[in-house]
């Protein structure tokens, strides 16, 4: 067996609608040569079971009001064996028997810090969240002329790099990004590996989505390198808002979704009033 050996990081949370077809295009992998490492939060829907027949090395148990992503993922980390973890959540569905190839090549590169795969979502995602995905994670994706954008789901890291400083846990939302513009700012690079696809995506209600949003845009006070007053009501609501419709009527135009347009002003609305009143609250609590 000449393939290095990698440690899987899979963290769960009552998913076990997913994973009865993760965990089994997991063990469908063509790279054998790996070990499992689960962190559960309290799951209660059989997840427990599924995970024991996997036979991972490692299943850690903690209570749901305990978890912290950047606290289990390092702890993933310093169980993992391996130089390479890849994480992958447990409602990200590898796609093909080469995912997780695809993202161990990637890292063997020696200044590559970390690498993360394509993105599809699943048949029931609403068209809102779709559009994101298609921006994301598309053939022509925005997010490459984005100054930065990564994401954890299905992704990988190299250790001899992680140990240098790991993930901030005083963060509760972007710590991968966070630690990603890390690695960037000390010369490593952060790749995109389209190659390496799982099927994920997420409903969320108006209420989640400005949690999320008010989250995320919190911890993107840490790192913000601009002036606070770019962020304001005309330009990061308003104008954001218009910008999101745009985006969300084309898509749904070319999708044959116009039904869906209204939940996706809707849903944009809620995400905008939330970045504003999150990095308000994020620059108050990391800067000052």
């Amino acid at each position: 067996m000449n393939d290095p050996q990698v440690s899987i990081i899979l963290r769960s949370f009552n998913e076990g609608w997913a994973l009865r077809e993760t965990l089994p295009a997991l063990q469908n992998q063509d790279y054998k040569n790996l070990e499992l490492i689960v962190i559960d939060s309290g799951s209660t829907d059989g997840s427990v079971e599924l995970i024991k027949q996997a036979h991972p090395r490692h299943f850690i148990q903690i209570k749901s009001e305990d978890y912290n992503p950047s606290r289990v993922m390092n702890h993933g980390m310093q169980l993992a064996r391996s130089e390479f973890g890849i994480f992958l959540n447990a409602d990200a569905t590898p796609q093909g028997a080469n995912w997780l190839r695809h993202l161990v090549e990637q890292l063997q590169n020696p200044t590559t810090a970390a690498v993360f795969g394509r993105q599809i979502p699943r048949p029931d995602c609403k068209a809102v969240f779709a559009c994101d995905y298609e921006r994301c994670f598309g053939i022509n994706r925005e997010s490459a002329r984005w100054g930065h954008f990564f994401s954890m789901v299905s992704s990988g890291l190299r250790k001899d790099i992680w140990v240098k400083r790991g993930f901030l846990e005083n963060m509760q939302y972007s710590e991968d990004d966070e630690y990603t513009r890390w690695c960037r700012a000390q010369g490593y690079q952060v790749v995109y590996c389209p190659e390496a696809v799982v099927m994920h995506s997420h409903n969320y209600t108006p209420q989640q989505a400005y949690k999320r949003s008010f989250g995320e845009a919190k911890a993107l006070a840490a790192v913000w390198t601009g002036t606070p007053a770019a962020f304001n009501w005309f330009r990061t609501v308003l104008l954001g808002w218009l910008s999101d419709a745009r985006h969300d009527f084309r898509f749904c135009l070319s999708h044959q979704r116009l039904h869906e347009f209204p939940h996706a002003l809707r849903i944009r609305g809620q995400q905008r009033r939330a970045k504003l009143a999150g990095f308000r609250a994020g620059w108050a609590f990391y800067r000052q």
